[in-house]
């Protein structure tokens, strides 16, 4: 967390890393830990003095206890996304064919003049990459070249490597000429849409307008923002709803838990899937020290988030809670 804080590269990395150093990450730990231990020392103790404590029934109640962690482990596991986005960036590809005015929004989003905008089709023929801040939100945008069946093999190289971007993208942004009617060339990249996270922007809405909003609403299920680059209109509209893309609209650091750390990540699901391994164990009737052997691991995996090792923690567990030996 304090190397997450020296890296910060925006707001939200800042107050997710400060988040992390008061101890949010080892709080929600600590509350599954605890949990998972009390169960291990109850098995533990009951098959050391069963006369005393019994286990009828105690399968079904321990897994709605595992399920119910399994949950929390399940939330853990998927703020990593919002955590990548926020302690790296969202990957974002700016899609569309030539001219459609890619370029002239990487500068305007950038404030400078990154790439060449002119009025020859097919002037970007690599990936520019621009990283910046908007609405406290770190971009990283890649310029790519106009998507067209080209029979130039530098240009149909950039085509390519436009497509094999925008597979692992976090977010495409798909550029329209809304002056120009749409063509199999459109119908290609409405194809990549499908199920991914994206924003179509109807440029050059200074100009007579052939697309309607609602057709593209419609073609593309996506959300569909009017813009004009070259007269810098629409862009505060394109901000907000990133912003809500990713993050609802607010990212609440006093409530929410982010995963930024690829480790902890896997330790989640390592612990994950141990405890589906508790939980089949109960369904399949097996005996109880079945259960804690797995529970054991889910709680040593979750133990190398925080740094803590097993330790004596079973054994104060079970001579506070159980009084065994007293």
């Amino acid at each position: 967390a304090v190397i997450d804080v020296i890296n910060a590269k925006n707001e939200y990395a800042l107050q997710s890393s400060v988040s992390q150093l008061r101890g949010s990450v080892s709080k929600e730990i600590h509350e599954i830990r605890d949990q998972i231990i009390y169960e291990i020392a109850f098995i533990e103790s009951a098959l050391d003095d069963p006369e005393h404590i019994s286990m009828d029934g105690y399968g079904e109640k321990l897994l709605k206890v595992v399920l119910s962690v399994k949950k929390k482990l399940e939330k853990l596991i998927r703020s990593s996304s919002n955590g990548r986005v926020v302690s790296e960036g969202v990957k974002t590809v700016i899609l569309g064919k030539p001219n459609a005015g890619k370029s002239s929004l990487l500068n305007l989003l950038a404030g400078e003049e990154k790439a060449i905008v002119t009025d020859i089709a097919g002037t970007t023929r690599d990936v520019l990459e621009e990283n910046l801040v908007l609405k406290g939100i770190s971009l990283r945008i890649l310029d790519t070249a106009g998507i067209r069946k080209t029979a130039d093999t530098v240009e149909k190289i950039g085509v390519d490597r436009a497509l094999e971007h925008a597979k692992d993208a976090d977010l495409i942004l798909y550029v329209v000429d809304a002056s120009v009617p749409l063509d199999e060339n459109d119908a290609k990249i409405m194809e990549i849409l499908k199920g991914r996270k994206a924003i179509v922007l109807l440029n050059k809405s200074d100009l007579t307008a052939v697309i309607e909003k609602e057709e593209m609403e419609q073609k593309t299920g996506a959300p569909v923002i009017s813009i004009s680059a070259r007269e810098e209109i629409g862009m505060e509209e394109l901000e907000e709803q990133m912003k809500k893309m990713f993050f609802q609209g607010e990212i609440s650091f006093n409530d929410e838990v982010y995963i930024t750390n690829a480790r902890h990540k896997q330790a989640l699901l390592a612990a994950k899937k141990s405890l589906e391994l508790t939980a089949e164990s109960i369904e399949m009737g097996m005996p109880e020290d079945f259960f804690s052997i797995d529970l054991m691991n889910a709680y040593e995996e979750l133990g190398s988030i925080i740094g803590e090792a097993v330790g004596e923690d079973l054994v104060n567990e079970i001579f506070s809670k159980f009084c065994t030996g007293k």
